[in-house]
């Protein structure tokens, strides 16, 4: 049960680090997004944290996107 929990924190954890590092205004709409890698690991990414950025944008309506915006 404690690996479970700490996998569970690690899991929170990198996500939250990863999205304070990865933000960015998108001018068009003067949205905040987290910005996920293009490519494979940043389609990967994308879906291991989508549970988190369901309740992530429920919470504080954060916006979502794989690669730049163009």
């Amino acid at each position: 049960m404690r690996k479970i929990l700490i996998l569970l924190i690690l899991y929170a954890a990198a996500y939250g680090g990863f999205r304070q590092t990865h933000i960015e205004v998108w001018e068009k709409d003067n949205q905040a997004y987290v910005i996920f890698p293009t490519g494979s690991l940043g389609k990967a990414m994308y879906y291991a944290w989508r549970p988190l950025t369901y309740a992530d944008a429920a919470l504080t309506g954060m916006r979502f996107h794989i690669g730049a915006h163009q």
